[in-house]
């Protein structure tokens, strides 16, 4: 996988964490840096964490199911895809507590990380160097999460559905592409 696929997943799958992060943002009161940071730690720090026990999870049945990796990635990239897709038509509410603790950021890293759980297993399928890939993951979704808090509270939750519809669009596109590759060539 060429590092232009990996930062345009890395991308993609931070979309459900940046939607949350701008709700985060339009929660808070007084906007310090200590909120950004925090998001992006935890967020950046999960998404990081859940693709390499996937990977894990994917290399102890790798060799097994090899003639149809390809379509493995294929379906998981297309379902959180979706999700994200419909997840962006609905017209649930940004709210969220003001509360930046561990024991209100930890539910919310999980919650928008368990996606990445599935991407590492694809990544197991296609062999993908995990180091870079969940180095890529962490910093972008830290990035994008930092930067989403900012803008939760400059301009609400405008954005919201528009990233998790970018994210999906995003994942879907590199699912069919990574299924075109391996059955076309």
């Amino acid at each position: 996988m060429h590092l232009s696929e990996l930062f345009i997943i890395a991308v993609g799958v931070s979309m459900d964490a940046f939607a949350v992060s701008i709700c985060k943002g339009l929660s808070v009161r007084t906007l310090q840096p200590k909120h950004s940071a925090a998001t992006a730690l935890w967020f950046g720090g999960f998404q990081a964490l859940m693709p390499l026990i996937g990977y894990f999870l994917g290399i102890s049945f790798a060799d097994f199911v090899a003639n149809v990796d390809h379509w493995i990635a294929f379906v998981l990239l297309g379902i959180i895809g979706s999700n994200m897709i419909k997840e962006s038509f609905s017209k649930d509410e940004c709210e969220y507590s003001p509360d930046f603790s561990a024991k209100a950021m930890f539910p919310l890293a999980v919650a928008t990380s368990i996606d990445a759980l599935a991407i590492g297993v694809s990544f197991a399928f296609l062999q993908v160097n995990i180091w870079k890939a969940i180095l890529f993951i962490g910093l972008t979704t830290g990035a994008f999460s930092a930067v989403g808090v900012w803008i939760g509270k400059w301009f609400g939750c405008r954005y919201k559905s528009k990233a998790e519809f970018a994210g999906g669009f995003i994942l879907v596109a590199m699912g069919v592409k990574i299924l075109i590759e391996h059955t076309c060539c």
